[in-house]
């Protein structure tokens, strides 16, 4: 099923925040680091939707073998990781989907209790 990509907001079982850019196809392409106040995990969702050059993009080997790229900020810092990949195309393929997904990607806030 095709829909737009989306920035997820979630808090974890410890309150904090965390969000997970996914794709056209509903699939996880990049979860964030752990923010202390939903404030912080709003400004991460604005940088990784900022930092989409090929400069952002730490591409890694994990200890098993596989592969995985983290995102980050100008400042080194990291603003997600991506999940892990069979080989290094498909890790490509990531990339390539955030950098076109996560400038374009509406926002859900699921943290938003509704009662």
């Amino acid at each position: 099923m095709i829909q737009n990509p989306k920035y997820v907001l979630k808090q974890g079982s410890n309150n904090q925040f965390y969000w997970i850019l996914t794709a056209r196809n509903g699939e996880p392409i990049l979860k964030s680091q752990m923010y202390g106040s939903k404030q912080g995990a709003a400004v991460g969702i604005q940088s990784s939707r900022n930092n989409v050059s090929d400069r952002n993009f730490d591409r890694k080997t994990a200890t098993n073998g596989q592969y995985y790229f983290n995102q980050v900020a100008t400042n080194g810092e990291v603003i997600g990781t991506s999940e892990m990949y069979v080989t290094i195309a498909a890790r490509e393929v990531g990339i390539q989907s955030v950098k076109t997904n996560a400038p374009i990607a509406a926002f859900e806030d699921l943290t938003i209790k509704v009662f």
